[in-house]
């Protein structure tokens, strides 16, 4: 009997254990954060007071910009009035700067210069020299959007972001508070070290960092670049389980995976993160002090999605981590990992917010 499957038999198989993740991945979320984060769904919610909403319709920037900054040339979208309050938003892996194409023109027409980057890694931000070790240790990333802002000739601003983005955003409150305004991170407070690394995980949540240990073989590398469209596509899927993004809304983001330097740079994030990669003694001092987990003492609001199907914390594990004013929101509705893409109006709020608390 021939055991090929037909194209719709595959495609149920498809579906089938799509759901499985995703159910295996509630799961696992729900053995993570336990109790606390169910007190706090209903409270944080009325504190957010923006509800989620459905992504709207806008499907570009305007012709994205170039700039010389620090090791990088860096490709950025702007809106907004040029003497308006700075505000840097950051994106993650594996997304970019389209997380935000709904958040700008809102933050736009609150008065604010919005800049959207491309990491080191993504879209048209290149190295300036092929002998760059193509590193993506936190400290590293973060001096990447200090040099932007310097080049930008901005001495202050606001700087927002999710995943490497949210952790961007800590890593430059910590270290060059008085270059952040106020900082919006999802997710909480996302420093951390490759020693802080090494404690082992119980299998559910280790369940969810898989890709991590895939991309620490030589296999795993291979298998990103090979597969890098149906990879990404399938985090996607596993990180906002409840997302139902179309193909076009996918496609407009991965055209910026196919840059030279995107494998590579995605490999030593994860791989440096375990420990398994070395970086650059010259960011050394400053990840010994990042090493420690200082607080964050600029105004902060965290944000976390009801459905983040992504590892994460339970906001009262990382509350001590910020001293300066703080409020953390829980947005509900089905609200996955891409916090700013899925809800643009919440996200753009807690950046509008977070700005007012630097002066209350």
């Amino acid at each position: 009997m021939s055991t090929i499957k037909k194209p719709e038999e595959m495609n149920r198989n498809r579906r089938r254990l799509l759901g499985t993740i995703a159910m295996s991945v509630a799961a696992a979320k729900f053995l993570m954060t336990g109790s606390v984060e169910a007190e706090e769904t209903a409270s944080s919610g009325e504190r957010a007071g923006v509800p989620a909403s459905q992504p709207a319709s806008n499907a570009s920037f305007a012709p994205l910009k170039q700039i010389h900054a620090g090791l990088l040339n860096i490709g950025y979208a702007e809106a907004g009035p040029s003497d308006g309050q700075p505000v840097i938003l950051l994106h993650g892996w594996p997304y970019d700067i389209h997380s935000f194409v709904d958040v700008a023109p809102l933050l736009a027409s609150a008065g604010h210069r919005v800049i959207i980057p491309y990491l080191r890694g993504y879209g048209t931000t290149r190295f300036l020299s092929s002998e760059t070790m193509r590193n993506a240790q936190q400290s590293a990333v973060a001096l990447d959007i200090i040099a932007l802002m310097d080049a930008l000739k901005i001495q202050t601003a606001t700087v927002a972001g999710f995943d490497w983005g949210g952790r961007t955003a800590d890593v430059m409150a910590t270290l060059w508070p008085e270059r952040c305004k106020a900082i919006v991170s999802v997710s909480g407070y996302l420093i951390s070290s490759p020693a802080g690394n090494q404690v082992p995980w119980a299998p559910e949540p280790a369940f969810l960092f898989w890709y991590q240990y895939y991309f620490a073989t030589p296999v795993g590398k291979a298998g990103y670049a090979k597969y890098l469209d149906q990879f990404n596509k399938f985090i996607w899927h596993q990180a906002s389980p409840k997302w139902n993004f179309d193909d076009a809304t996918y496609d407009r983001t991965a055209a910026s995976f196919n840059n030279p330097d995107h494998v590579d740079i995605v490999m030593h994030d994860y791989r440096w993160r375990l420990g398994l990669a070395d970086g650059e003694r010259k960011y050394d001092d400053l990840e010994k002090q990042l090493a420690a987990l200082p607080p964050i003492t600029v105004p902060t609001i965290t944000m976390e999605g009801d459905a983040n199907g992504a590892i994460h914390a339970p906001s009262a594990a990382y509350r001590d981590r910020f001293s300066g004013k703080y409020e953390y929101r829980l947005i509900t509705g089905g609200v996955g990992h891409n916090l700013p893409q899925e809800a643009p109006q919440a996200f753009a709020q807690a950046v509008i917010d977070v700005d007012k608390l630097t002066s209350a």
